[in-house]
């Protein structure tokens, strides 16, 4: 794997939308006790459902530790989809493949890299989820390394591929409760974050909307309130209770969004995506069924989760929705399916995915199309078949 020192933007790279064409989508098995309760069973299933749908339109690479690996290729395997799913076993502190693994970016010539960035568990000792991350922090390099891409190397710099999103033609997404919050690039003032982002990214323009979702972990990720559907059109999460806490973060983000014009001077559509009617809170019987590390944030009864239906995953041909058994599953639907015309919308039922913390969008990574890795770039990969 060639290592880069340089940065993407000065070589002619730069982040593509989601909604681009994709050679493929990583994601990784779940394991760790004090995220999945019960042993993973619930979670690995919907894993399994999310990971099916995604290989109908695009390949699927699930990183797996050696120890779950093999249950990971019997439980995916008893389906065949059209593009296939491939377990590479590779070590990882938790399952969360958006955020640990490469963020990908193109140039015009179809060329495909990843970046590395320093990743320290959403907000390291300040605030991090849990108190031991290298394993997660390796994960990037590793998967270019098997994957036969180069990859810029964006250490010390601390940030996830669940707090941007881009819509391909200059213009990137994030909030300031998670870039500018303490625990993750304190010695840098905003400014110098946003000149960071349009090295790495390749953009031109960073909109900074002031919050994400209410009790969003992650110190309230911009893939859970805002995505951009297309250029010049975004979703963003929302709900008409103004009891809910939700509502004036929401109406803040908006504001925000309604002031603003992209790098291509474009006025933003925004897309009301309404969150779930009832709160999705953590109960006394899943509590049961975790086992917490010393210095891991743990779960309580009664904690609100932070559900919403912008956390959805466009592959080559679906959107992948979360549903929580809720009266706006339906109508998240009915939404995306008005937005994404040429697409196939597969609800998903998440809950047990929101119980580790995230949802469908925190578990995948896409891999924009371009230039394939070299052969040989798939390296001793011979224990990655289903």
């Amino acid at each position: 794997m060639e290592k880069y020192r340089t940065v993407p933007a000065g070589d002619g790279f730069f982040m593509p939308g989601e909604f681009e064409p994709h050679a493929g989508c990583i994601m990784i098995w779940p394991k760790r006790p004090g995220s999945w309760n019960f042993g993973a069973v619930k979670a690995r299933e919907a894993f399994r459902q999310v990971a099916w749908a995604i290989a109908e339109s695009e390949p699927v690479y699930m990183l797996a530790e050696s120890d779950v690996a093999p249950g990971a290729r019997r439980m995916l395997s008893e389906k065949k989809t059209a593009c296939g799913i491939q377990v590479l076993e590779m070590e990882s502190d938790d399952a969360w493949a958006r955020d640990v693994a490469p963020t990908f970016v193109v140039n015009e010539n179809g060329a495909v890299r990843g970046i590395d960035w320093e990743f320290n568990a959403w907000g390291g000792h300040v605030d991090g989820l849990y108190a031991h991350w290298e394993k997660d922090d390796l994960v990037a390099g590793r998967v270019c390394e098997r994957l036969g891409y180069g990859c810029y190397e964006a250490h010390p710099f601390v940030l996830e591929g669940g707090s941007i999103h881009s819509d391909g033609e200059g213009t990137v997404l994030v909030t300031e409760a998670c870039l500018l919050s303490a625990g993750r690039n304190p010695d840098l003032s905003k400014a110098e974050i946003e000149e960071r982002l349009k090295a790495y990214l390749g953009a031109e323009k960073v909109i900074w909307l002031p919050c994400g979702i209410y009790n969003d972990e992650t110190n309230e990720h911009v893939d859970n309130i805002c995505a951009f559907v297309r250029p010049g059109e975004v979703v963003l999460a929302w709900t008409d209770e103004p009891s809910d806490p939700q509502y004036e973060m929401s109406l803040r983000c908006l504001k925000t969004l309604e002031q603003e014009r992209d790098a291509r001077g474009r006025a933003i559509k925004v897309h009301r995506l309404p969150i779930p009617a009832r709160p999705v809170c953590v109960g006394e019987e899943d509590l049961k069924g975790y086992e917490f590390e010393p210095g891991e944030d743990v779960r309580e009864a009664g904690e609100r989760l932070a559900a919403s239906y912008v956390n959805f995953y466009i592959s080559n041909g679906g959107v992948i929705v979360p549903q929580f058994g809720d009266e706006n599953d339906k109508r998240a639907v009915e939404i995306l399916s008005g937005l994404f015309g040429d697409r196939k919308v597969y609800p998903i039922a998440a809950r047990e995915i929101l119980l580790g913390g995230g949802n469908i969008h925190c578990i995948t990574q896409q891999i924009p199309a371009g230039r394939k890795p070299s052969p040989e770039g798939l390296g001793n990969s011979g224990k990655g078949g289903k």
